[in-house]
């Protein structure tokens, strides 16, 4: 749940990378807080901090998105975090979607993980209801991840079926991406970033309204 500090004038929301394993979470997050280091000429913005699993990772690190400006005279605060997709750490991945204010979805584009990617879907949508949240609710942005694979030689599952197979009813926007190489990265972000501050400042503002009327 986003945060919301009037002494520090701070707003701080939560983003979470979910997806089957190895799709490319941690990837994304490696890449982005790279830059974000390059951007600042090695100052660091914030510690990355890693939690080893068993041939798998958790991420964390958060960032001021300085580009993005004040909103509403308070600094932004952007925390990223990515979850382990292996099902054996499904404790983990509900835990990291404690607070969560958006998500990126990362898809395998190899169609080997076709079936691995409904699952994961299936289950963002069982640990959100843990916290009583509707898939529908939340800002969320796909990311077909992988597509330099095509380079290579490999066959990949079209966008289509991608879209298909998780985005048909939900029609939430989605990149092609290559985590690898940086392709639509920063593009995904900065949708999902731009969805989650907007939802953010519309639940603050209901908020206030309901203050005001209830003479608050």
């Amino acid at each position: 749940m986003a945060v919301i500090n009037f002494k520090e004038k701070l707003i701080q929301v939560k983003i979470v990378y979910y997806g089957p394993g190895r799709s490319g979470k941690t990837t994304n997050l490696i890449y982005i807080y790279d830059k974000l280091q390059q951007k600042l000429s090695g100052r660091p913005a914030s510690r990355l901090i890693t939690i080893d699993t068993r041939g798998d990772r958790t991420l964390f690190f958060d960032f001021f998105p300085v580009d993005l400006g004040k909103i509403y005279g308070m600094d932004l605060k952007i925390q990223l975090y990515t979850t382990p997709g292996q099902v054996v750490y499904n404790t983990t991945r509900k835990l990291v979607l404690k607070g969560v204010d958006g998500v990126v979805f990362v898809a395998d584009s190899l169609p080997a993980r076709r079936q691995a990617n409904i699952e994961s879907l299936q289950n963002l949508k069982e640990n959100l209801a843990h916290y009583n949240l509707k898939i529908e609710d939340i800002p969320l942005v796909f990311q077909w991840n992988k597509r330099d694979l095509e380079d290579e030689g490999l066959v990949l599952l079209d966008i289509e079926t991608l879209e298909d197979d998780l985005n048909k009813e939900l029609k939430a926007p989605s990149f092609p991406a290559s985590a690898i190489r940086g392709y639509n990265v920063f593009q995904t972000l900065k949708q999902i970033a731009k969805l989650t501050i907007s939802s953010v400042i519309r639940k603050f503002m209901l908020s206030e309204q309901i203050v005001k009327v209830a003479g608050g």
